[in-house]
């Protein structure tokens, strides 16, 4: 590809994805109730599509340090959001998962998400929406490469 386009391209997907993100983010902050943060949502959403994780796992996922993940995992283990699981085998492995409170907040969450983002798609053609979900995990599935 010639390398204005690509610079080009680059360009106007970092300015995008700025907005989109951040305007997202901020009218997903919005539906929320008062005590969940983004990134306790983001790890309620992991939890719920996993069945369970290990802490390290989650910091992987979201690119965060294990300090970050264990005082994310902490709050939502307080306010009775997900439960530490021993692994049978392992006792070094504790496992993550969700409450039946925590499974209840993220359905109610996911179902305020759902509807905001409704909004959005909604307005492109089915081949519209199909090309731009395809081509977007191709860019997560490029992301997702080992170096």
């Amino acid at each position: 590809m010639d390398h204005n386009l690509l610079q080009d391209i680059i360009h106007r997907y970092e300015a995008a994805n700025f907005l989109v993100n951040r305007r997202l983010n901020a009218m997903i902050r919005e539906l929320m109730p008062e005590e969940l943060t983004i990134d306790q949502f983001a790890t309620l959403r992991y939890l719920h599509s996993q069945g369970r994780s290990t802490s390290s796992e989650l910091a992987d996922i979201f690119c965060v340090g294990k300090s970050s993940i264990t005082a994310i995992i902490n709050r939502l283990f307080d306010k009775k959001l997900i439960y530490r699981l021993p692994d049978e085998k392992d006792r070094r492995v504790t496992y993550l998962a969700l409450t039946g409170e925590g499974k209840q907040l993220y359905d109610e969450m996911d179902a305020k998400v759902y509807e905001l983002l409704v909004k959005y798609i909604s307005p492109f053609d089915e081949q519209e929406a199909m090309t731009f979900i395809k081509t977007f995990e191709k860019l997560a599935r490029e992301l997702g490469k080992p170096e």
